[in-house]
């Protein structure tokens, strides 16, 4: 016990550690706000655009979300950090990670609120266009806030889901809560620091998960 306590629990490395967590918790914080922000407005965007049916586009928008959704993010990560110099494109890390998992994340909602727009009956379409609005017009003010009101307990899922990923920013050197608990062990040669890491996952993460599962509840009760 005393070396699991000395291996996982020094009190020495821990208060020396901290404030570093705590700085790649800020950068886990930030990253998952904006990805959530861009990729759900990017995915209800090209939900609403392929309800337009225009075949270019639909064929288009299904291509990019199935291929996203198919490859493994940290695939992707690593395509990008390493392969866009090759042609020119330098990004940092930080940027290749908030683009890649932001278009992930737009892909796996593009088909959830795809769903929830085909979910709604017909009836809806044509009682909107019976009053004069236009199929836009429609789309935004009578059957969009429906279709979200659906699936937000799949989208928050998915949501939460992804940010959780941004972890993989390890690997290209993101100094997020993971990558910053990587180098403290390396320098104290401790594992204290990744016990801090995963204290700060729960403290930013659990509250979402439990605000899923209430939300989840409630629209499932609201349906029955």
């Amino acid at each position: 016990m005393d070396m699991f306590l000395d291996q996982f629990l020094n009190q020495a490395v821990l208060v020396k550690y901290t404030p570093l967590i705590l700085k790649g918790a800020g950068v886990t914080v930030l990253l998952s706000v904006l990805i959530v922000l861009t990729g759900l407005t990017l995915g209800a965007g090209l939900a609403c655009l392929r309800a337009y049916r225009i075949k270019a586009f639909s064929f288009a928008i299904v291509i990019f979300a199935d291929v996203l959704r198919a490859l493994p993010p940290l695939v992707l990560i690593l395509l990008a950090f390493f392969g866009l110099p090759n042609i020119g494109v330098v990004l940092s890390s930080f940027t290749v990670l908030f683009l890649v998992l932001s278009l992930v994340l737009a892909a796996f909602a593009e088909e959830i609120v795809w769903a929830g727009i085909t979910a709604t009956p017909k009836g809806q379409w044509e009682a909107a266009r019976s009053t004069g609005l236009t199929f836009t017009q429609a789309l935004c003010y009578v059957v969009l806030p429906q279709a979200v009101r659906m699936v937000i307990p799949p989208l928050t899922n998915r949501a939460i889901a992804i940010t959780k990923m941004t972890a993989l920013g390890m690997v290209i050197g993101v100094p997020d809560i993971l990558g910053q608990a990587t180098t403290a062990q390396s320098f104290s040669a401790n594992a204290s620091p990744l016990t801090l890491a995963a204290i700060a996952y729960v403290v930013i993460f659990l509250p979402l998960v439990i605000a899923s599962r209430w939300l989840e509840q409630r629209f499932t009760q609201k349906g029955s």
